[in-house]
């Protein structure tokens, strides 16, 4: 498909129906600009701010590239919005839906149903998940799946007769999702700003995040034990008997790629046993390989109890999310009536359809296991190398391909930029301009690229990501 960029008067076709394909390869990037502004509400976004300069219009996308309307190609460091894994184009996913379409478009699973793709999708992560989970249930996203888990936790518990136990923890800085129960169970304060009608018993402990927090002499290690320890301590202030669970993102995503010390998982683990809380991982970014492992709990050495899964579930290409329920728990929702939660298109046949064609891609041309030992090793190690004493980079956190670059003002002092958003927004405009997509989260710079980038596109990307920094580093005068 051709995008012409000069302006020209778009003409409406005499038969819009017949002609819908040739007036869309007829607009210009202006064009789909204003209709966009005229329209279009974008998430996370200052609306009036976007409309003025425009949005950039992506039309098509293939392995770890897309295209611009303007002809630009762009490599895609982000994944998509970390969901890509499968990387884009993958005729075996679009079979899949096409072929589940003509089959059994939709259907239901309540009312006693069920249907192939839901079974075989089940099935699937089964074999694929630790093995203490065999049994799911599906939603259309991760922030569905999080609501999904307090639903989970309060029946689980209730079903052991503890009904007091009410309270979820969760940490400052996590993201969960934006409905109203993920947002408060996520610690961003900008979005609790807007939305006051939080969910009750939700309460926050502080992130472990070393290079921004840590004060003293506390090495890596002892700061994330002692950040686990506030779990311990506001358990006890609310009452172990209250509590349901705590919930983490293995590594936080949205909040800046923070990878906490090995001590830390560990430690949390041990906590929620001896107080008998439900440990729950949010792996709907870290699921599916991102780290070099199935799931990014097995990276970090911990085991859940619940696990949220979304994103590289389908790797994007359709909307899906679900919840892996550990043997206990599923046994004890099974064998005690209903569960009186469902959505209209809990485990969606095409969906289900595009997920086991998608994740059978990832066991059998292995691409998980070339991130562990090789991709992802080498990812690593050339950000490391690239970025070694570099003026404004402070820190290098991630594992497989998922990193989290620290803009810093002082990088030996660990002092951050006073105004870290800023800078941050400064770097990511020069990716942009430089045909890079680079995720920044305050004065953290962050690339998760699809999972079937090969060493020639790492090179890419990092070697673009350098010129960005590098010219960050330059207009804030510093060398």
């Amino acid at each position: 498909m051709s995008y012409r960029t000069e302006e020209v008067a778009y003409v409406q076709p005499a038969q819009p129906a017949a002609n819908a394909q040739a007036a869309q390869q007829q607009r210009t990037t202006a064009e789909y600009r204003a209709l966009d502004a005229a329209h279009h509400i974008h998430p996370f976004s200052d609306m009036g701010a976007l409309n003025r300069t425009g949005s950039r219009v992506i039309v098509k996308a293939q392995g770890v590239y897309l295209w611009d309307s303007d002809g630009n190609k762009v490599i895609d460091g982000m994944a998509g919005l970390w969901c890509v894994n499968v990387g884009y184009g993958r005729k075996e996913l679009a079979d899949a839906a096409y072929k589940q379409m003509l089959e059994l478009p939709f259907y239901n699973t309540f009312f006693k149903t069920t249907h192939p793709p839901v079974i075989e999708l089940s099935a699937l992560l089964a074999e694929l998940a630790p093995e203490p989970f065999n049994h799911f249930f599906y939603c259309n996203s991760g922030s569905e799946g999080n609501d999904t888990v307090l639903r989970i936790v309060h029946h689980y518990w209730a079903t052991q007769g503890k009904h007091s136990k009410k309270f979820v923890i969760s940490r400052k800085n996590g993201y969960h999702g934006s409905t109203i129960a993920g947002g408060t169970l996520g610690g961003m304060g900008y979005m609790h700003e807007q939305m006051p009608s939080k969910v009750e018993n939700i309460v926050h402990i502080d992130q472990p995040y070393f290079f921004g927090e840590a004060e003293g002499n506390l090495t890596p290690e002892e700061f994330a034990l002692a950040r686990a320890q506030q779990l311990e301590a506001k358990i006890l202030e609310i009452g172990a008997d209250n509590v349901a669970a705590f919930i983490g993102e293995p590594f936080q995503g949205a909040g800046g790629v923070i990878f906490p010390a090995s001590t830390y998982w560990p430690e949390i683990q041990r906590i929620c046993r001896k107080y008998d809380i439900l440990l729950v991982a949010d792996e709907v970014i870290g699921g599916f390989g991102r780290t070099g492992e199935w799931f990014a709990h097995q990276h970090f050495g911990f085991e859940p109890d619940l696990i949220t899964m979304a994103k590289g579930l389908t790797s994007g290409y359709v909307p899906m999310g679900a919840v892996g329920l550990h043997d206990r728990v599923a046994k004890a929702i099974i064998e005690n009536g209903d569960f009186n939660h469902g959505l209209t298109y809990s485990g969606h046949p095409v969906a289900a359809a595009v997920a086991v064609a998608n994740l059978k891609l990832l066991r059998d041309e292995k691409i998980v296991e070339r991130v562990k030992t090789d991709t992802g090793p080498y990812f690593q190690q050339k950000l490391r190398d690239t970025f070694a004493n570099h003026p404004i980079i402070g820190e290098i956190s991630g594992a497989g391909l998922v990193a989290g670059l620290q803009l810093a003002e002082d990088p030996k002092a660990r002092k951050r930029f006073t105004n870290g958003g800023d800078v941050g927004t400064i770097c990511r405009d020069f990716c942009f301009n430089g045909n890079l997509i680079m995720r920044a989260t305050g004065d953290r710079m962050l690339l998760s690229p699809p999972l079937v980038i090969n060493k020639l596109e790492i090179d890419e990307i990092v070697s673009k990501a350098k010129k960005a920094i590098d010219a960050t580093a330059q207009q804030l005068g510093i060398s």
